[in-house]
C-alpha cells in the first residue's frame, strides 16, 4: 500500500512536471513567434525602432524643464515682516516653495478644497479677530481634510483629544467635535488668541500651534529671543511657518506658479439646513431615511457623528446638517 502510494505520487509528479514542460515549451514557442514577427517588421523597416526611440528622447530633452523659483522680495505673515535678507530664512523658504510648487497633484487638490472650505473658516477667523492668514495653517495641518495623524491628532485643525476637550470640544465614542469644522475652527481661534497673548506675535502663535505654548516658552527663555526666525527649533517646528508662507503665496497667486484651472474645476459646498436634536437617536440610518437622505450623506455632512446612533440622555442640543435636495 505504501509503495503503491509512493508510485502514484511519483508518477503524478512526473505527469504534472511533464505537463508543465509541455506548456512551458508552448509558451516559449509562442514568445519566439512573437519575437520573430517583430524581427520581421524591423527587417522591413530597420530604422523604425531607432528613429522612434530617438524622437522620444529628443522630445523629452527639448521640452522637459525644471525651473528654480524666484521667491518674492517681500513676504509677511499676518502683517509681520519676514526677514528675506537672511540667507537661512531664504533657504528654508525656498525649500517649501519647491516642495509645494512641484508637488502639483497635492497643491491642485488644495486649490479645489479651499474653494469649498475657506468660506466656512474665514468668517469664524474674522469674528475672533484672528488674521486671515491662519486659514493656511489649517491647509498645512490637514490638507483641508479630516485627517488623523499617527499620534491621534484629528480633523482639519489636528487637535489632540486632551487639547480638544480643554477648548470645549466634545470627544467621545459617539461624538467627536474635532471633525465639526465650525466648532473646531472656533477652538483653534481660542487657542491662537491665547498663544498670541503669551508669545507676543502672530508668527510665534503659529509656531506654538505646532510645538505647544510650553515648548515655545521653554525655547524662548533658554535662547533669550522671542523672534521665531532667530530660534533654533526641532525640524518640524522650524519648517512650520515657512510651510504656511509658501502655501499662502502659491494659493494667492496660482498662475504665477504654474497652476492653471477654471472655476468649474473647483469643489463647492452644497446648500444644507440644520435639524435640531435634543434627544437620543437610536438608529442614524433610520434618521437619515426620515430626512430623505442616505446614511452616507448624513455621515459625509456630519463627520463628527462617530457611531451608528446618538445617545443623548442629558438632552444636549445638537444641530445636524441635512443637504437640500
Amino acid at each position: 500500500m505504501k509503495k503503491t502510494l509512493q508510485y502514484i505520487l511519483i508518477s503524478g509528479g512526473v505527469v504534472l512536471l511533464s505537463g508543465f514542460l509541455v506548456n512551458a515549451m508552448s509558451v516559449k514557442k509562442e514568445d519566439h513567434n512573437i519575437f520573430e514577427q517583430a524581427e520581421a517588421e524591423l527587417t522591413e523597416n530597420p530604422l523604425a525602432s531607432e528613429e522612434t526611440s530617438s524622437n522620444h528622447k529628443d522630445d523629452f530633452f527639448d521640452n522637459y524643464r525644471t525651473y528654480a523659483i524666484d521667491l518674492p522680495e517681500k513676504l509677511d505673515f499676518a502683517g509681520e515682516k519676514v526677514p528675506m535678507d537672511d540667507p537661512d530664512v531664504y533657504e528654508r523658504l525656498d525649500r517649501e516653495f519647491l516642495v509645494n510648487v512641484y508637488w502639483q497633484s497635492n497643491s491642485l487638490l488644495l486649490f479645489k478644497r479651499a474653494n469649498k472650505y475657506f468660506p466656512i473658516i474665514e468668517p469664524i477667523l474674522k469674528r475672533n479677530n484672528i488674521p486671515d492668514d491662519f486659514k493656511y495653517l489649517a491647509v498645512i495641518e490637514s490638507g483641508l481634510t479630516n485627517a488623523i495623524s499617527p499620534s491621534g491628532a484629528s480633523g482639519f485643525w489636528q487637535f489632540m483629544k486632551a487639547a480638544a476637550q480643554e477648548y470645549s470640544l466634545e470627544v467621545n465614542d459617539q461624538v467627536d467635535e474635532r471633525y465639526h469644522l465650525e466648532k473646531a475652527t472656533q477652538a483653534a481661534c481660542d487657542y491662537l488668541n491665547k498663544a498670541k497673548r503669551s508669545t507676543g506675535s502672530w508668527t510665534m502663535a503659529a509656531a506654538a500651534y505646532n510645538a505647544g505654548l510650553a515648548g515655545m516658552n521653554k525655547q524662548t527663555t533658554f535662547q533669550q529671543t522671542t523672534n521665531y526666525y532667530d530660534l533654533y527649533l526641532n525640524s518640524e517646528t522650524s519648517r512650520y511657518v515657512f510651510r504656511i508662507l509658501a502655501v499662502k503665496e502659491i494659493m494667492k497667486h496660482p498662475k504665477k506658479y504654474g497652476f492653471i484651472f477654471d472655476k468649474k474645476h473647483l469643489y463647492n459646498e452644497l446648500p444644507t439646513y440644520n435639524v435640531m436634536v435634543d434627544s437620543t437617536i437610536e438608529n442614524l440610518s433610520d434618521f437619515a431615511k426620515s430626512k430623505n437622505i442616505t446614511y452616507k450623506e448624513l455621515k459625509n455632512y456630519n463627520p463628527w457623528l462617530r457611531d451608528r446612533k446618538l445617545d443623548n440622555k442629558d438632552g444636549k442640543t445638537y444641530y445636524i446638517r441635512i443637504p437640500k435636495k
